[in-house]
């Protein structure tokens, strides 16, 4: 699951973009403009994650996922960033349905915290992803209870009046994942949700048939994941990675402790399986992962066998070859299971150096340091690690180059449309489609966040027009109410620090009464820097010293004052801007 620096998907931290409000049309205009699709991304091209976006036309509205995007440097302190639906909001009454193509959290994520807001259209999605969301929405009690409505591949639904999609079935990391023919007045668009080539133990691609059967119907616009554009060849058979796991199984002389995804179910799935032939017991250690396990159990995509799986605090009644941990927390997310094994904090799971650790996953993008971080801290207790770079044992869910270029030849649009991912991803993916498809840079689409796509029967372009799409962060129980102002000051405190003055003044002569007291956190060491420190002092009896003794004290004006011009002092001295925070105390 689980980053382009424009104003659309970055808070504006660079550059600010007009956001054009759209006017009511006149009767001309919508006469003109009736066989016009329009197509938006509220979230997901600029960034890994915050996957959404929505066609419309005339007077309807159908999205496409609600995901969340994990916090990053720039966003300190925040707990997830969601896309922005204030342009949904004022149409709600237009909204047909939110179409849910998997149950990963970066296109399920926001569900909770933007339904009501959308007037709780219906959901459609497989049963699968439905129990996932609904496991999600039991922590949001005030969140509006979901309308679902169960879609299989190879079938077709109405929508409103003007769109009919057909659902197809596509191989990606997680069961019933689906993809889709939108078909609407201007022509067929193709979302194929995410994917990668499922293949037999011969090594041939599973499924081709299913593309070709898409192109069949002369797509006007194909849209494809770019995740993973920039990477060449074909993806790593899911088979080779069993063998791999099954060779590391048999080889470990004692506990087997592996980090993944908690919604990796196939790769879950298969884990449990190899694993109990090799007859070891297995413990969870991750609420997500128990949850989705329980969940995929229920549903009959896992069978596992009774006693298989046993609690986590009773790991230690048996031998250690015979037990096998699933953990989550394989990115270094620091409450989770993993992290905590590292960090020595774990209540059940307290390393050995026998123990064999099998990182069963990629890094998502901005992730680095936190999952080098992870590994260091593993390393320094003794046990041995592996991870995807020193063996085959991961395989993404995403179609690299050649399996790209594959299904865009057998689709054969007339448009392309990149999507998910960095703009550079995503113009890796139109260059690929141009050298396979012969198609010329102008009819493959490369569009920020926000920025409105408009698709018609004969030709296909990215506007000017711009729709909200800053960031929407969610910090405890605060859901976008961590703006850019405050932002700002947290990247404020994070890089240069602050420090605080209390001065308290006569109320009848304006004079200091004591001498200032200064704290200072993260921008210096107030007993190495006395001298420093006197002359701030100084500066502030200075400030006040000039204010006329007759003239009534101002005590927002003195604030500003002391924050002006110790600001400058502090700057000439260390070229640093900490955030001062000036107390005044009248008595």
């Amino acid at each position: 699951m689980h980053n382009s620096r424009h104003s659309s998907g970055r808070s504006n931290l660079v550059r600010t973009r007009r956001v054009i409000t759209p006017k009511p049309r006149s009767a001309s205009e919508a006469g003109s403009k009736e066989e016009t699709l329009r197509w938006v991304a509220l979230g997901g091209l600029e960034e890994i994650g915050r996957n959404m976006m929505f066609f419309e036309y005339k007077d309807e509205i159908v999205i496409i996922d609600a995901g969340l995007q994990f916090p990053e440097e720039e966003t300190p302190g925040i707990d997830y960033i969601i896309p922005n639906t204030t342009y949904l909001e004022s149409r709600k009454q237009n909204i047909k349905a939110l179409i849910i193509t998997h149950g990963h959290y970066d296109h399920i994520g926001a569900i909770p915290y933007i339904l009501g807001k959308l007037g709780n259209p219906p959901i459609y999605t497989t049963r699968l992803s439905k129990e996932i969301i609904l496991k999600r929405q039991d922590d949001f009690p005030n969140s509006p209870k979901p309308i679902f409505q169960i879609v299989k591949g190879e079938e077709t639904i109405q929508l409103g009046k003007y769109f009919s999609i057909t659902f197809f079935d596509v191989f990606h990391n997680i069961p019933e994942g689906f993809g889709m023919i939108i078909r609407t007045p201007i022509g067929k668009i193709v979302h194929p949700g995410e994917f990668k080539f499922d293949y037999d133990h011969e090594g041939n691609p599973k499924g081709l048939d299913v593309w070709k059967k898409v192109g069949e119907e002369k797509i006007h616009t194909l849209m494809i994941d770019s995740t993973g554009a920039e990477t060449p060849g074909f993806a790593l058979s899911e088979r080779i990675v069993e063998k791999e796991l099954e060779k590391l199984f048999k080889s470990a002389s004692g506990r087997i402790i592996v980090g993944t995804f908690a919604s990796l179910l196939d790769r879950l799935a298969e884990i449990i399986k190899i694993a109990d032939r090799l007859g070891r017991k297995i413990a969870i250690s991750g609420f997500s992962m128990k949850s989705n396990i329980q969940i995929a159990q229920n549903l009959g995509y896992m069978k596992i066998p009774k006693g298989t799986i046993i609690p986590l605090e009773e790991i230690n009644k048996h031998k250690d070859e015979k037990i096998l941990i699933l953990c989550t927390g394989a990115q270094g997310e620091p409450n989770a299971a993993l992290m905590r094994v590292a960090n020595g904090e774990h209540r059940h799971i307290h390393l050995k150096t026998t123990d064999t650790i099998i990182l069963s996953s990629s890094i998502v993008p901005g992730n680095e340091r936190s999952v080098q971080n992870l590994k260091d801290n593993l390393a320094r207790q003794g046990a041995t690690i592996y991870h995807y770079k020193m063996l085959d044992i991961h395989s993404s869910g995403h179609a690299p180059q050649e399996e790209l270029k594959t299904v865009m030849k057998l689709v054969k649009p007339r448009f392309f449309l990149p999507i998910h991912g960095y703009y550079f991803m995503r113009w890796r993916n139109a260059k690929t489609a141009q050298e396979a498809l012969g198609l010329k840079s102008e009819e493959t689409l490369l569009a920020d966040n926000g920025l409105v796509v408009e698709l018609r029967k004969d030709s296909a372009k990215v506007t000017d027009e711009q729709l909200p799409a800053y960031y929407v962060m969610v910090d405890g129980l605060g859901v976008g109410d961590v703006g850019e102002v405050v932002l700002r000051d947290r990247r404020t405190l994070a890089q240069e620090g602050m420090i605080v003055i209390i001065v308290s003044i006569s109320r009848q002569n304006g004079r200091i009464l004591k001498n200032p007291d200064i704290i200072s956190r993260g921008f210096i060491y107030l007993k190495e820097n006395q001298e420093m420190l006197e002359e701030i002092r100084k500066k502030i009896r200075g400030i006040i010293g000039r204010i006329p003794a007759h003239q009534p004290l101002d005590a927002d004006y003195l604030k500003t004052l002391v924050r002006d011009q110790i600001g400058q002092f502090l700057y000439n001295k260390t070229e640093r801007r900490p955030m001062i925070l000036p107390v005044i105390i009248e008595i």
